[in-house]
């Protein structure tokens, strides 16, 4: 593929270099590691500088020797430390991490934990992590319902309050997103620690997993998964839904414009303002792994690139800009047995510094 170059990595030691526009994609980890499941991994960039990341991992979906497991890579060197368990809840599938640092310094897991035999009997955890992930509290239960699941960064809101993207899923068909699945949020005020609920976002075939950015202190927007099958379709497309009161209640989705094959997608907002959507742009099928950008505040997306094609699947993923600019997006293949990062500045996927 033009303009990206593969640098495939053992335990990330980068085999190529960035050059111009290129994107570069290595393998993070993968089968030279114990535990052939490595799925959903999520990353953020620590005060140090150092990258941590986190996924869950073992011998399946939903066997119940998984666990979270943390890696660090320092802060200028281009080897990941070897992943060591930071959550494994004795007689459960621990499930979907999220990673990420507040102001204050506390770095947050938060995890899924799965209490019986589908995705709608789990519940979330959390822990908090003092020194930037060496050691890490005991795990608490963050939201108790039953069917509560996390998947997405959280979002420091202009005010100060953190809004953190999860769900609630539905169904015990372990092939099928139940309906009545929703988006919504947890909202947190960190002067007193206190989490409450949003309501809850609807969609025609249910939605899930959202993603967030916050355009002005009022306007929010997110876009989700679809629910529904896996199967072939021709109306299955990213949800998209507003806030107008600064995310404390959301508008019922809608479809997008953009195709979803009921998988995971990530939406950020850059440091410049600009608005990033990574997504599998396709009804049926975990590939190409696509990148949209706007420039107008989510009104068009005239910058678009392929950043994976072929027969996939490149699933799940999860991206942030780190402070030099560099936009990362961790994404998993091969049968969720490999997790891979491709690095690249904006103008990659523009052609040139947008305005």
């Amino acid at each position: 593929m033009r303009g990206i170059v593969i640098a495939l990595l053992a335990y990330g030691v980068v085999m190529g270099a960035v050059m111009g526009d290129d994107i570069v994609v290595e393998k993070v980890f993968g089968k030279e590691l114990p535990g052939q499941y490595k799925h959903p991994a999520a990353i953020t960039e620590l005060a140090s500088g150092d990258l941590y990341l986190a996924y869950y991992g073992g011998s399946g979906e939903y066997h119940p020797d998984t666990a979270v497991y943390g890696a660090r890579l320092k802060k200028g060197s281009t080897e990941w430390d070897t992943p060591v368990p930071i959550a494994d809840t004795p007689f459960h599938s621990d499930g979907n991490p999220v990673v990420w640092q507040a102001p204050d310094g506390v770095v947050w897991l938060f995890h899924v934990v799965r209490y019986g035999d589908t995705w709608s009997d789990s519940r979330i955890h959390a822990k908090i992590s003092r020194d930037e992930g060496t050691s890490w509290s005991d795990s608490f239960v963050l939201a108790d319902e039953r069917g509560m699941m996390v998947r997405s960064q959280p979002l420091l809101l202009d005010n100060g309050d953190y809004l953190l993207p999860i769900y609630h899923e539905t169904g015990h068909d372990r092939e099928e997103v139940g309906a009545d699945t929703t988006g919504l949020f947890l909202r947190c005020d960190p002067k007193i620690m206190r989490w409450t609920e949003t309501n809850r976002i609807t969609a025609r075939n249910g939605c899930l997993q959202p993603s967030v950015v916050q355009i002005s202190p009022d306007y929010l927007i997110a876009y989700l998964r679809r629910g529904g099958g896996y199967g072939p379709c021709t109306d299955g497309y990213i949800v998209r839904a507003e806030s107008h009161d600064g995310g404390h209640t959301w508008s019922a989705g809608t479809d997008s414009q953009f195709a979803n094959p009921n998988a995971a997608i990530d939406f950020i907002k850059l440091r410049n303002g600009h608005l990033l959507l990574v997504y599998n742009d396709n009804m049926e099928d975990r590939t190409p792994l696509t990148v949209a950008i706007s420039t107008d505040n989510d009104k068009t997306y005239p910058y678009k690139k392929n950043i994976q094609e072929g027969a996939g699947p490149f699933a799940y993923p999860y991206a942030i800009q780190t402070r030099d600019d560099k936009i990362h997006i961790i994404f998993t293949t091969d049968n969720r047995t490999q997790i891979m990062r491709a690095v690249f500045e904006e103008r990659a996927i523009t052609g040139t510094d947008a305005p």
